[in-house]
């Protein structure tokens, strides 16, 4: 018994050393550096056969008024599809779309990929049957794992 509570609580560890969820932001480990990992996740959005709408770099825009910002980008992405259906549960949700990436490196150099979790933004609008939200979970789980990956 003692031996599954210990196997339990590493794989527990485990999980959120990987993974760590905070107020609906869900970020995962990169072990790749900070363009890289967002160059892997756009070109997979992409593949998927969505729309990048801009990709907004911090770190160039803190240069550009002479401050210094650890790498620092956004992604929004999204397409009408998932989009309007997530809208059509409640517009409200519309301030939180298009969907939005974000790739930063922390001060220890340890590099980020994190997105809203769909459940989040789901409950910040009282959806509570928004068949959407968990296919959006799905799809932007596997975006970003995909783009951590080894």
């Amino acid at each position: 018994m003692k031996t599954i509570k210990l196997l339990a609580t590493l794989a527990l560890f485990a999980l959120f050393s990987h993974a760590q969820a905070a107020d609906g932001l869900i970020a995962l480990k990169s072990p790749h550096a900070a363009k890289a990992t967002m160059d892997k996740f756009e070109a997979i959005v992409k593949a998927k056969g969505l729309h990048v709408f801009a990709r907004i770099d911090h770190a160039a825009g803190a240069a550009k008024v002479g401050k210094t910002l650890r790498p620092t980008e956004v992604l929004l992405f999204g397409n009408p599809q998932g989009g309007t259906a997530f809208m059509q549960c409640a517009q409200s949700v519309g301030i939180d779309l298009p969907l939005k990436a974000l790739v930063w490196e922390d001060a220890s150099a340890q590099v980020w990929l994190g997105y809203n979790d769909p459940e989040f933004l789901a409950q910040r609008h009282a959806l509570a049957d928004c068949p959407v939200t968990q296919t959006l979970q799905k799809a932007l789980a596997g975006f970003a794992a995909a783009a951590v990956a080894p």
